[in-house]
């Protein structure tokens, strides 16, 4: 599955089914520029697993309504509910433990 870019919009459409990792980034963050490649392959390696992503610049709604103050944040999320939520860069490792927590 490819990774979605939401928008204030489009967000709760792309996150209220099954199991979604939502990253909140900016193109100036430059921990986010590092889990960029790390996304891309959990997207890859975990086809159960929706990868979204929010840049909080152009969309301060969103961010503000899930309490985003650090980028990157990234919030697990089942059937639209949050169920997890951890800031910074995370190895491969670390978020493919964090979603298999919650499948």
């Amino acid at each position: 599955m490819a990774i979605v870019n939401a928008s204030d919009q489009t967000f709760n459409t792309e996150t209220n089914e099954g199991l979604v990792l939502a990253d909140f980034w900016a193109p100036w963050c430059g921990p986010c520029k590092m889990i960029a490649p790390v996304l891309e392959e959990v997207d890859q390696e975990m086809e159960e697993v929706k990868v979204v992503k929010l840049d909080v610049d152009e969309n301060q709604e969103t961010a503000g309504k899930y309490g985003v103050m650090s980028i990157p944040t990234l919030l697990v999320f089942k059937d639209g509910q949050v169920v997890d939520q951890v800031v910074g860069f995370q190895p491969k490792e670390a978020l493919v433990e964090l979603l298999n927590k919650h499948k």
